[in-house]
């Protein structure tokens, strides 16, 4: 049964920490999952959410640490001292004890790491610190089961066995020549199966797929994605095995470029939330709605060109919200489709080649629904050459439109940008400009104005 926060949850809960009755707290959280308990004390107060943190043994509240929300988290950690978050992060993988530490001052960062027991975890969060953000050494976890090609079946065992105790899942051993390059892989089968004098070189497989260790973590989420790996080892430029990268990370890789995206497209130029600042939305949003302001007096400046048309033909300015729309729906239609290939890796082939395949779906489109509006605007109007005016226009936007939102964010990919922000207000304004344009000169050349 899953577990649920209730309003009684919570109200036992404040009762028992205000009494502080430590042991029934303690059962309390016994059986509850610690993603749960993070939930829980993003519910309860900050003075409560301390006392739960240290309460709870560290094994468990490291866990906890790693699922809470960034803002709770930071809060909780400024009230901790530097050796109690050591006590953490000594119980955490690698990984997760640099993205903690990483959160902190560069000068409690320094008197964290010198509080832990452990110097190799020191050492090896330092190294993890040192690479740049959003890339394969930042990503990566130091712990692993590695194995030298030399070994025997009976003497890897043994060692395997002392490895494996500090890592949460072997998805892989990997292999290793006395250099520590990595040679290959090997499998659990084939290692249990093997006679205990073979050599490791024997049996493993010297087919393995790796990163190098300052790859965009994008990258690598769209190999491991690509070939179904729950796990990839990490290597510097000499091949040497320096970590793995696990399915967990690529999982919150995936996400915040997903998050990233969507906002992106929804037009706000930073990583926000619904709990930042006045100050903060404003600044993300600002840009873009400045964007459409300059598109709406674009719009305004060509509709007062075309008054003339306006003056024989007033039903034309009734039709011009229904033709920015569909310029803009289409656009984002297009622009959101090929940002999603590019994303997933899927787009092949030449520019002109989807341009090509984008103009004829968008003409398949525009006649369907210029018949339907056609035979509305005639029945409705009684004027045949304005019917043919206004659907002849919706054909030509939304090709136009549809090559606009198909060649942006291939463009923007080819020069290395972002094409998450085509698909946004700057595709819906463009396409809205454009539309109105073409709208107006198409009605004027029809019907002879």
């Amino acid at each position: 049964m899953a577990f649920e926060i209730t309003d009684d949850f919570l109200e036992n809960l404040s009762e028992l920490i205000i009494s502080k009755d430590d042991k029934a707290l303690t059962i309390l959280f016994s059986e509850v999952h610690f993603a749960d308990i993070a939930e829980v004390l993003d519910e309860v107060t900050f003075d409560e959410a301390i006392y739960i943190i240290k309460l709870l043994d560290s094994e468990k509240t490291s866990e906890i640490l790693t699922e809470l929300d960034e803002d709770t988290r930071e809060k909780i950690l400024g009230s901790l001292s530097a050796q109690e978050i050591a006590d953490e992060v000594g119980e955490m993988d690698t990984d997760d004890a640099a993205d903690i530490i990483g959160e902190l001052s560069e000068e409690r960062q320094k008197r964290v790491i010198n509080a832990l027991e452990d110097d190799d975890l020191a050492a090896d969060i330092k190294e993890l610190l040192s690479y740049d953000d959003d890339t394969a050494g930042a990503l990566m976890a130091k712990e692993l089961v590695k194995v030298y090609e030399t070994w025997t079946v009976a003497g890897c065992m043994r060692r395997i066995r002392g490895q494996a105790k500090d890592v949460t899942r072997v998805h892989s051993i990997y292999v290793v020549d006395k250099e520590d390059k990595l040679v290959g892989r090997l499998s659990l089968k084939d290692l249990i199966i093997a006679k205990s004098d073979q050599k490791i070189a024997d049996i493993s497989k010297d087919t393995v797929d790796s990163v190098n260790v300052h790859e965009d973590d994008e990258e690598v989420a769209k190999i491991m994605t690509k070939y179904d790996l729950e796990a990839i080892p990490v290597v510097d430029d000499n091949n040497v095995l320096l970590g793995r990268i696990t399915i967990d990370d690529i999982v919150d890789v995936l996400k915040e470029e997903a998050d990233k995206d969507y906002q992106m497209a929804a037009g706000l130029t930073q990583d926000v939330d619904s709990d930042d600042s006045i100050l903060q939305l404003t600044k993300a949003r600002i840009p873009w709605l400045f964007l459409g302001l300059v598109g709406g007096v674009g719009a305004f400046i060509i509709m007062e060109g075309f008054q003339d048309v306006f003056s024989k033909y007033a039903a034309l300015f009734f039709f011009t919200p229904l033709i920015a729309a569909m310029a803009g729906n289409v656009g984002v239609q297009s622009s959101a489709i090929i940002v999603q290939g590019l994303a997933n890796d899927d787009v092949k082939g030449s520019i002109n080649s989807r341009l090509l395949k984008e103009m004829l779906l968008a003409a398949l489109n525009g006649v369907i629904l210029a018949l339907f509006l056609f035979f509305f605007v005639w029945a409705y109007e009684g004027k045949i050459d304005l019917a043919l005016a206004i659907s002849a226009s919706l054909v030509v936007v939304i090709i136009i439109a549809g090559l606009i939102g198909t060649f942006v964010p291939l463009f923007l990919n080819k020069r290395g940008i972002d094409p998450a922000i085509a698909t946004g207000p700057f595709i819906t304004t463009s396409n809205d400009i454009f539309g109105i344009l073409i709208y107006f000169m198409i009605a004027k050349l029809i019907l002879g104005i």
